[in-house]
């Protein structure tokens, strides 16, 4: 669960090829958004996010950093095994200060599924083959807030997150 891969010549455009500061935009574009990260850290080496650090205050909030960080314009993968959960999340994902998570902990824990967008793809379709309902759609829209931008403008290649079962 460690690497995630993005499509690199696609998504929302925050750096330059070759930004020697490229980490740090992908960094301040995470927290603006505020997911719900603590002492996040992104380090780049090429087209790969390869340390995604922090403290995430939910699975959730793990799931959305990894998609922010590998849908933007340049980067083709992201290495998240050090994004930890924090304590107070959810049961079976959690870390307490200092120490390591299993991936495998992370894996069981997670109630959504990723989606990779393609050509034709409409929130309304994703959400009638997901949740059964295409008036599902701005739960779909409102679980990639920090992805989306606009429900009407989404594109193929494109990673998105389909909430948990729970919410059909």
């Amino acid at each position: 669960m460690g690497l995630f891969d993005f499509a690199a010549n696609i998504g929302k455009k925050v750096f330059g090829v070759g930004d020697a500061d490229a980490a740090e935009k992908i960094k301040q574009d995470i927290e603006s958004n505020n997911p719900g990260i603590e002492n996040l850290e992104v380090e780049m080496q090429e087209d790969t996010v390869c340390v995604l650090r922090g403290i995430c205050e939910s699975v959730e909030a793990k799931e959305k950093a990894i998609l922010m960080a590998g849908n933007m314009k340049g980067v083709s993968a992201v290495v998240a095994a050090r994004l930890k959960v924090a304590e107070s999340a959810d049961a079976g994902a959690t870390v307490k200060a200092g120490e390591e998570q299993e991936d495998s902990a992370f894996e069981a824990s997670i109630d959504s599924q990723f989606y990779t967008i393609e050509s034709g793809d409409t929130l309304w379709a994703i959400a009638a083959k997901f949740l059964g309902n295409g008036s599902k759609y701005p739960e779909i829209f409102e679980a990639n807030r920090e992805v989306i931008e606009d429900p009407d403008k989404i594109f193929p290649g494109q990673k998105i997150r389909i909430p948990s079962s729970s919410s059909k």
